[in-house]
C-alpha cells in the first residue's frame, strides 16, 4: 500500500479507497525521540528562527524519513502551509491539492469532493464503504470522549491521545479498532476519579503533551479538547455523505461557525474554566481577543514553540489561573 503524508485532516475516506496509507506528519513530528532534529533540520535549510515550530518540524519530517506525496491543503489549513507546499515541491516531493473552501458553502465543498475523488479515481460507492468503516470506528472514539465527562473515567491525555490519533488512525484502522476495543474494556470497569475543576482546552493540539497530566496534578481534569474533538468527526451520525460530514468540520472554517460549538460544549460538559493554546508566530494567537470576548467563562492563554514540555513560567501561569478557578468555585457554591 501506498504512503501519503498529511499536514491537517482531510478525507481518508478517498484516499484509502485509492489504495493509500495515509499518515499524519503532525504525529511523526511530535511523537519523535528527537522532534529537534526535525526542526533543525528546516532552520539548516533556511527556514527562520521566527516561524512556526509545526511547519518547520512538518518539513523536517519529510526530508528525514524521504516523504515522496503529501496532500496540500490550498484553503482552510495555516497561512504558512502554502509555503512549505512550495518548498516541498521544490524538493521533489509530489503534491495532491485538496481546499476547504473559504465560502464554506454545502455547493462548494461538494465540488471540490468530487473533483477530489475523480483526481485519485474513485466512486462515491467505494468512499462510501470506507465512511462506514471508519464512521464505525468514530463511533467507539466518541463513546470514550462521553465517558470523559460523563463518568470521569478517563484522563484528559488519554482523551486528547485517542482523538488526536484520528487524523489517520495511527496508521493503521483495523489495528487501532482493536486498540479502541481493549481501552473501552478498561475505561468501562473503571471507578470515577473525580476532580474539582473541569477544563477545557482550545486551539491547535499542544507541542506540549505533558500539559495533560499537569493540570491533574492541580485538582482539575481536561473534559474537552476542542481540535482532537474535531479530528474524529463527532458528529459524523449527522451526515449522510462525505460531504456533509466534512462540511461539518469546523477547524478549517470560519470563527463564528467554530465558536458556536466550543460554546455547546461549555455547556454541555459544565466546564469551569478554558486553557487556549497557541503556537508562537502563528496568526491563530489573535484569535484569542474573540474568545474572551465571545465565551462567557474564564480563559487563560498559553504559547508553546520548541518546547515539547511545559516551562517553569507556563507552569507558574497554570497554578494562578487555576487557583482563582478554585475560589470562584468556591464563592458561587
Amino acid at each position: 500500500m501506498k504512503k501519503i503524508g498529511l499536514t491537517t485532516t482531510v478525507p481518508l475516506e478517498v484516499l484509502m479507497a485509492a489504495g493509500y496509507e495515509p499518515f499524519d506528519l503532525n504525529n511523526l513530528f511530535v511523537t519523535a525521540e528527537n522532534h529537534l532534529h526535525y526542526i533543525d533540520i528546516a532552520e539548516q535549510d533556511g527556514f527562520p528562527k521566527s516561524m512556526c515550530a509545526w511547519i518547520k518540524g512538518i518539513y523536517g519530517a519529510c526530508i528525514e524519513h524521504d516523504v515522496k506525496e503529501i496532500i496540500a491543503v490550498m484553503e482552510g489549513d495555516c497561512s504558512n502551509t502554502k509555503v512549505l507546499n512550495d518548498i516541498l515541491k521544490s524538493k521533489g516531493v509530489l503534491l495532491h491539492p485538496f481546499s476547504f473552501p473559504h465560502s464554506h458553502l454545502i455547493e462548494d465543498l461538494d465540488k471540490e469532493m468530487k473533483r477530489f475523488m475523480k483526481y485519485f479515481d474513485v466512486s462515491d460507492e467505494e468512499v462510501e464503504g470506507v465512511r462506514k468503516q471508519l464512521n464505525r470506528i468514530r463511533k467507539k472514539v466518541k463513546r470514550i470522549d462521553d465517558l470523559s465527562y460523563k463518568k470521569d473515567v478517563v484522563s484528559g491525555f488519554e482523551n486528547h491521545l485517542l482523538q488526536l490519533c484520528m487524523s489517520d488512525l495511527d496508521g493503521n484502522p483495523l489495528e487501532y479498532e482493536k486498540l479502541l476495543d481493549d481501552k473501552l474494556l478498561d475505561i468501562e470497569s473503571r471507578n470515577p476519579i473525580v476532580k474539582k475543576l473541569r477544563l477545557g482546552y482550545i486551539g491547535v493540539p499542544p507541542m506540549t503533551g505533558d500539559l495533560f497530566d499537569f493540570v491533574e496534578t492541580l485538582d482539575s481534569k481536561f473534559m474537552y479538547s476542542e481540535v482532537q474533538r474535531e479530528f474524529s468527526f463527532p458528529r459524523f451520525e449527522m451526515a449522510t455523505n462525505i460531504t456533509e460530514q466534512y462540511y461539518d468540520y469546523t477547524y478549517p472554517y470560519d470563527f463564528d461557525y467554530r465558536i458556536k460549538e466550543i460554546q455547546r460544549q461549555v455547556d454541555l460538559r459544565e466546564l469551569d474554566g478554558i486553557i487556549h493554546y497557541t503556537q508562537a508566530f502563528c496568526h491563530k494567537a489573535a484569535e484569542h481577543i474573540l474568545l474572551k470576548d465571545q465565551l462567557n467563562i474564564p480563559i487563560l492563554n498559553i504559547e508553546g514553540d520548541k518546547l515539547n514540555v511545559l516551562d517553569a513560567r507556563t507552569k507558574l501561569r497554570l497554578e494562578a489561573f487555576l487557583d482563582m478557578l478554585s475560589d470562584m468555585k468556591v464563592v458561587t457554591k
